[in-house]
């Protein structure tokens, strides 16, 4: 298995990502790190690196070189960004990289660093009109995509770091401070021709620290039940509410907000009042935060070559057979439970009458029903719902994953995890819950229609008569084994779908 590392440069923290690359064009993170080194901090008025600050990512770079030596990696993809980018010694400190850390720093100009970023969202998210903004330390992007085509990008040069210090003023109050950087964005969002144009269902996509905090808060402020920050969604009133309380508070008070990064805490604001500025000049009603940006770009783009001219068409089946290969999962029998679980719906649909947005749950949990075998066979229906929880699949919102973790939770004995209902009961409504029980049922009897896991039964054909359902199955061999696991969902089926069982 190949490994390969990717540094991300920026001009408020330097990350590095460790990854694994699996066969079939799929990739798995298994080590990473953070260190801030506010490398734009204090090069406004010449745009020279200061030795200080030189100094201190030089020392973290070699930690992160350590790091890589440790896991053996095979390659280093280093990239800087905008502090580097504008840097008038950038030459100088791209040497001392090279002598000192043992790996070549490249400098992304704004075009590459917008693809990678637009790579990273738009193959981890299923959204299909976007304007992403990717706030860093030194520099801003919006990157704007419909329909997987990217329509436009821009990149201005101020960024949360670089905000809060032309903006530093002792002498005036943090409100008004936020005020001014919030006008000051709206002028410059006005020099951006393609802005103007935005369809009306444009979603704002936040990336990078801020956003992350963003959300961070949000859910620690509603109790969210969820801690899972990709995909996660805040409205306009939330973000205002927030942004209202925040722009208020001295340094100190900011450096308590629950949730927030005390490292982040100084520049948080001048985010937020970017942010603002987007939000009510642009008129957009909602945004979401990503947990993909340039490093998932840059997984993409050395994992699935051919996302390089073509974005991934299913974003969810792409994450699933990521998860499928990370576990080493029997791939033919996950396939043909959700090929029978997909039958079994459609069949029983004058029964369920669900509607077709629930076969997005229904896939996951039929595809990834048998993952928590790699924790222990026992209990691993539990297990399984565990592992989608915390799988942070692509192309699916929160309460989807849930409620698939929750289906999936069902396949051995049909029965709902009383703890998984208890901690998520606030996400769903009452219908959603009924489809949870109907649904857990369909995987159940598909699941066990496939007890060999040989694909012996090839079709099912579902007759409703009367108080009864008979269910025919063609097959290419001996199924007796299938239909009489099948038959012990009989009780649970009579339950939620109010009828008789027979399999035939």
């Amino acid at each position: 298995m190949e490994k390969i590392a990717i540094i991300d440069l920026g001009s408020n923290s330097a990350r590095l990502v460790l990854v694994n690359i699996l066969e079939g064009g799929y990739f798995a993170v298994f080590d990473e790190l953070k260190e801030s080194v506010r490398l734009a901090q204090d090069m406004q008025e010449d745009s020279l690196l200061t030795p200080s600050r030189v100094a201190q990512t030089i020392k973290t770079l070699q930690m992160f070189r350590r790091l890589c030596d440790s896991n053996k990696v095979d390659k280093i993809y280093a990239y800087a960004t905008a502090a580097v980018r504008k840097a008038k010694n950038q030459l100088s400190f791209l040497a001392e990289v090279q002598s000192k850390c043992g790996f070549k720093l490249d400098v992304l100009d704004d075009d590459s660093e917008a693809q990678l970023v637009y790579q990273g969202v738009i193959n981890s998210m299923d959204i299909p009109k976007g304007l992403i903004m990717d706030i860093g330390g030194g520099s801003t992007q919006f990157i704007y995509y419909n329909r997987k085509n990217l329509l436009g990008h821009v990149t201005i040069p101020y960024g949360a770091l670089t905000l809060t210090e032309k903006f530093r003023d002792d002498s005036i109050a943090p409100q008004d401070r936020a005020e001014n950087i919030k006008n000051f964005i709206i002028t410059e969002l006005d020099k951006i021709d393609f802005l103007k144009e935005l369809d009306p269902e444009t979603k704002l996509i936040g990336v990078g620290g801020s956003f992350r905090n963003l959300g961070k808060i949000s859910r620690m402020f509603k109790k969210y039940p969820l801690d899972m920050t990709h995909n996660y969604p805040v409205n306009k009133s939330e973000f205002n509410s927030i942004y209202k309380n925040i722009k208020m508070l001295d340094l100190d008070k900011t450096m308590k907000i629950k949730g927030l990064s005390s490292v982040r805490a100084d520049i948080f604001p001048s985010a937020l009042s970017a942010i603002s500025a987007v939000i009510e000049s642009l008129g957009l009603e909602e945004l979401v935060v990503s947990g993909s940006g340039l490093r998932e770009g840059t997984m993409f783009k050395y994992s699935v070559p051919s996302t390089n001219d073509k974005p991934i068409t299913d974003v969810l089946g792409h994450s699933i057979y990521t998860t499928l290969n990370f576990y080493h999962e029997n791939i033919k029998h996950a396939e043909q439970v959700y090929n029978l679980s997909t039958q079994l719906f459609k069949q029983l649909r004058v029964l369920h009458k669900l509607p077709r947005p629930y076969v997005k749950v229904l896939r996951v949990a039929s595809m990834l029903h048998d993952t928590g075998n790699k924790i222990k066979y026992y209990n691993h229906h539990k297990h399984s719902a565990y592992i989608i929880l915390n799988s942070n699949l692509y192309g699916i919102t929160h309460k989807d994953l849930v409620m698939s973790a929750m289906v999936a939770s069902m396949h051995r004995k049909g029965e709902l995890d009383a703890s998984l209902f208890l901690k998520y009961r606030d996400m769903f409504t009452d219908e959603d819950l009924q489809a949870v029980m109907k649904l857990g049922i369909i995987v159940r009897i598909a699941e066990s229609l496939d007890r060999s896991m040989a694909g012996v039964i090839t079709e099912i054909v579902c007759d409703v008569l009367g108080d009864s359902v008979i269910m025919k199955t063609d097959s290419t061999s001996d199924c007796s084994l299938e239909i009489k696991d099948a038959l012990s969902a009989t009780a649970s089926f009579k339950k939620h779908f109010k009828k008789n069982l027979q399999i035939l």
